[in-house]
């Protein structure tokens, strides 16, 4: 089964990951792909990929006391939302894929 979708979804991890911002790529490539974090991030980054319902305003004053301004609270944010739904979507396509060829 073709992903139609991939260069969209390539082009997106591109502009979101690598283009320039306020954080360095790598560290956005890190949120997106569980990598290491500063530990003011990690646990942030970790709940946007399992359960970013849960986040709330009290998860947002936790990163300004941090010290991290909105600009990188919203990229950060960003990156790890795009990093949790290429590998969601990679998933999908795989179980798709399996049930497709039988």
């Amino acid at each position: 089964m073709s992903d139609r979708y991939a260069p969209l979804l390539a082009e997106l991890r591109r502009i979101v990951l690598d283009s320039p911002g306020v954080t360095e790529p790598e560290l956005r490539r890190a949120a997106a792909e569980h990598g290491t974090l500063p530990e003011s991030l990690a646990a942030y980054v970790a709940t946007v990929h399992a359960h970013a319902d849960r986040l709330g305003d009290d998860d947002i004053a936790a990163l300004h006391r941090a010290g991290h301004d909105d600009d990188v609270i919203f990229e950060i944010t960003a990156a790890a939302a795009v990093g949790a739904a290429s590998h969601r979507c990679a998933r999908a396509l795989a179980v798709l894929g399996a049930e497709w060829d039988r």
